[in-house]
């Protein structure tokens, strides 16, 4: 998890409000999940989850990601989706509500998941994410998924 983050900025004054986030990511529970696809209510995957609340939050991505396959992470030792978290987006020193958690599937694997955490305090820690065969769910975050987070982001700061 030790690895230097510099994330990219966007347009405007400041760090998305968490509440914003998670409200925004819960728009799109029932979003079929469908491989590279990034559309509220058509269908999208956990990275076209997360991109698809940061067309919301700034209105444009800063690239589009290239195409992939259902198997990248069993295929490369690359870590692309760690280093494109780490680019675009700000390093996070918790798990608190809003932020972008990236997960291993199984030890020394490929880091290859994305959700937002959801609630916190007196409420049962959620996520919100899609993975195959799967719509855009919110589940309880617990130890299963607990123990495959690798690092922690949030939205960038608008500057």
């Amino acid at each position: 998890m030790a690895r230097s983050t510099k994330a990219a900025h966007v347009g405007g004054a400041s760090r998305p409000c968490p509440a914003r986030v998670v409200a925004l990511a819960r728009g799109w529970i029932g979003t079929p999940y469908r491989h590279q696809a990034s559309l509220k209510g058509v269908g999208a995957d956990c990275l076209g989850l997360i991109r698809g609340v940061w067309r919301e939050l700034y209105g444009h991505e800063p690239v589009s990601p290239p195409p992939y396959s259902h198997d990248w992470g069993e295929t490369s030792s690359d870590d692309p989706l760690w280093r494109a978290a780490e680019r675009y987006l700000a390093p996070s020193s918790g798990e608190r509500p809003g932020d972008v958690l990236l997960f291993r599937m199984a030890p020394g694997a490929t880091a290859k998941h994305l959700a937002i955490r959801a609630n916190c305090g007196d409420l049962a820690p959620t996520i919100i994410h899609a993975y195959s065969g799967r719509s855009v769910i919110e589940s309880p975050f617990i130890g299963s998924w607990r123990r495959r987070v690798v690092a922690t982001f949030r939205y960038p700061e608008r500057t």
